[in-house]
């Protein structure tokens, strides 16, 4: 009868505890603090100048589009044309070629037209019993406050009864009833004169802040385009003394509603094909998204040339990681000759560079939005930190740990232990 004899298990490979590891990475980088310091100084560099550029970036961005979304939605402003006199031609706007009939037959495009407004303005002194200010006097329709996004708020909106009738009423924009008022005073229900005659204040625009030039949106009033016509500064009859604002349906729309507004004035002012408009169109869309284009070119330029930052930072990491190994080439002997693997050898240079890499990320993430803030704070300049540009850097920090960290990491793990041991 025989029995089976059990058989030894195969001896098992020694391994190293990753927390042993992670240890003796730290003492290394330690034992070298200014190196160490130095050495990731080019990541904590680029990560700080591709965050800080970033923001200023897109604050320019975030920027440019509130400025055009104040001046209305998917906007388009058509200008009257110039006029030529004795061989000298005016500016845009000098010709009265823009009707209300076309005002219109523009507003009947319901396939690409939202709304249109007529925008009539002159200059004019608003008085109350006790105060004056000079503004921007605007007569207009109730579809104005659409095409701008301009709610009103506080009282009620103008009304197409308002402008019918020609009444005498008015809205106030918000640094109108600063000046005459203050800035926790309701004037609605109240009088003002313009020109010498008497308006009821029936609502407050919204605040709507700044052009991109300055020019304060809320240093204005709206009455009835009638009645500016009829007491503020006569009109030229069926002609509109200023221009037209239309919105268009959606963004994708914009284009499309140029074109009908170009075809149908043509067609109505009975142009002949290759003549010279008689009017202007602009497309605050196209100018906006060509500023925004701009913006982005220069971005992703400062965002690359902050980026060659990481990659210098890579190589200082290789550099010192080589160095690093040819002064432990003894260490890294003894430690293989008591068991330690290739691979445990490798992966403790390359936890020391990716160390390296993290910790110069983390302090670039901290220097970059410190320094996007200061000089939002010195310059006035609009920022935006984005989440995704954080977390980007930071993984391209670690990328950048190993692969720059790798090649130093592989020489240390395939060193001979008999030529190492032998070094001193």
């Amino acid at each position: 009868m025989s029995s089976a004899v059990p058989t030894a298990a195969p001896p098992r490979e020694p391994s190293i505890a990753p927390l042993f590891t992670l240890r003796i990475a730290a003492v290394a980088i330690l034992r070298n603090k200014v190196r160490s310091f130095l050495t990731a100084l080019g990541i904590i560099i680029g990560v700080a100048a591709v965050i800080a550029m970033m923001a200023i970036g897109e604050g320019a961005k975030r920027l440019i589009e509130d400025q055009f979304s104040a001046m209305g939605t998917n906007l388009l402003i058509v200008l009257p044309g110039s006029v030529t006199t004795s061989g000298s031609r005016g500016g845009t706007g000098t010709a009265a070629s823009l009707t209300w009939e076309d005002l219109r037959a523009i507003q009947a495009l319901k396939s690409s037209v939202l709304a249109a407004a007529p925008s009539l303005r002159s200059a004019a002194t608003v008085l109350t019993e006790e105060k004056n200010w000079t503004t921007s006097v605007y007569g207009t329709t109730p579809e104005f406050f659409q095409v701008r996004n301009w709610p009103v708020a506080s009282g009620i909106a103008l009304q197409q009864a308002d402008v019918d009738r020609g009444a005498k009423v008015v809205i106030l924009g918000r640094s109108v009833v600063e000046q005459l008022y203050g800035p926790h005073e309701s004037p609605v229900g109240l009088t003002v004169r313009i020109k010498n005659s008497p308006f009821q204040v029936i609502g407050v625009a919204a605040t709507k802040g700044q052009s991109a030039q300055g020019q304060d949106y809320d240093d204005a009033v709206f009455v009835p385009a009638s009645t500016f016509m009829s007491k503020i500064q006569g009109g030229l009859q069926a002609y509109i003394n200023g221009q037209i604002l239309v919105a268009a349906t959606s963004p994708q729309t914009v284009a499309r509603a140029e074109q009908e507004v170009t075809d149908l004035l043509r067609e109505r002012h009975h142009i002949r094909p290759g003549a010279e408009d008689d009017f202007n169109i602009r497309n605050l869309a196209e100018i906006a998204g060509a500023q925004q284009a701009g913006t982005r070119t220069m971005t992703t330029l400062l965002a690359a040339v902050a980026a060659v930052s990481l990659l210098v930072g890579g190589i200082g990491i290789m550099n010192i990681m080589l160095v690093s190994v040819r002064e432990r080439t003894h260490e890294i002997g003894i430690r293989i000759a008591i068991g330690a693997r290739s691979r445990d050898i490798l992966a403790q240079f390359l936890i020391e560079a990716l160390s390296l890499s993290v910790a110069g990320g983390l302090l670039g993430v901290i220097l970059g939005i410190g320094a996007a803030l200061e000089l939002a704070h010195l310059f006035k300049w609009p920022i935006l930190i984005r989440a995704d540009v954080i977390v980007g850097s930071l993984l391209f920090s670690v990328l950048v740990g190993v692969v720059f960290g790798l090649y130093p990491a592989r020489k240390a793990a395939h060193m001979d232990p008999i030529t190492a041991l032998r070094s001193e």
